[in-house]
């Protein structure tokens, strides 16, 4: 008979999880994550289909760009102390989100209109990175590392119960990075589908919302929530 395996999914997990999904259908709907370049791509080779061909990998880029940052987080989470952790990534958070209030009109450029789909992968992981996609999520993969930990000591002694706690909050995390991903990918791929079948690139001229400044906004929301929680005043 398998052994179960510890996890937070039932409903202590929902809260994360439906954060992870907005944050996901925000970053669908930024421009500056993917859905404009595969738009521009469309309409330089007067193709549809190659708009939802490199939807696909910008969204593969920037899951593992998240995947890069989670991956950091747990590994920190087992050299630093949790307390310690958790006010350097609310203090990471908060100094990224600064710097994209005084930067939010640059954007990276790492490629030309000329690529192939490791290029648009790679293209979108370093563009995830540089806009502290990866980083909103930190907190949240803490906060489940920490449970895991606190699961571990408080069912059962020894390894073998950390070990399977461990487990079922990593499934958790990459669980959210999923969902995240497919969120993104479905606002992605509509507000792509909307702007070239049924507004055309006009809507861009007299519609913009600069959502680079609302992004470091959040940033900076995010990190003071994580820095207040962190002493204990949340």
């Amino acid at each position: 008979m398998l052994q179960q395996i510890l996890t937070a999914t039932p409903l202590e997990a929902w809260g994360p999880l439906l954060a992870m999904m907005a944050f996901g259908a925000y970053h669908g709907l930024n421009p500056g994550m993917g859905w404009l370049f595969a738009l521009s791509l469309g309409l330089q080779r007067q193709s549809e289909r190659a708009i939802w061909s490199s939807l696909l990998p910008i969204t593969a880029g920037h899951a593992f760009s998240l995947l890069t940052v989670a991956l950091l987080v747990i590994a920190g989470a087992r050299f630093i102390s949790t307390p310690m952790l958790e006010i350097v990534t609310a203090l990471v958070l908060i100094g990224f989100g600064l710097y994209k209030v005084f930067n939010y009109y640059r954007h990276p450029r790492w490629v030309g209109m000329q690529v192939g789909l490791r290029d648009l992968t790679w293209w979108s992981f370093l563009m995830a990175t540089a806009h502290g996609a990866g980083l909103m999520i930190a907190p949240v993969v803490l906060s489940m590392t920490t449970h895991a930990s606190g699961m571990g000591s408080a069912t059962m002694a020894g390894d073998h119960a950390f070990h399977q706690a461990t487990m079922g909050v990593n499934m958790d995390i990459a669980l959210g990075v999923l969902v995240h991903t497919l969120a993104m990918l479905i606002v992605m791929a509509l507000v792509a589908w909307l702007v070239y079948k049924k507004f055309g690139l006009q809507i861009l001229r007299s519609h913009w919302i600069n959502f680079d400044l609302i992004w470091a906004a959040a940033l900076l929301m995010v990190g003071a929530i994580a820095l207040l929680r962190s002493f204990g005043v949340l």
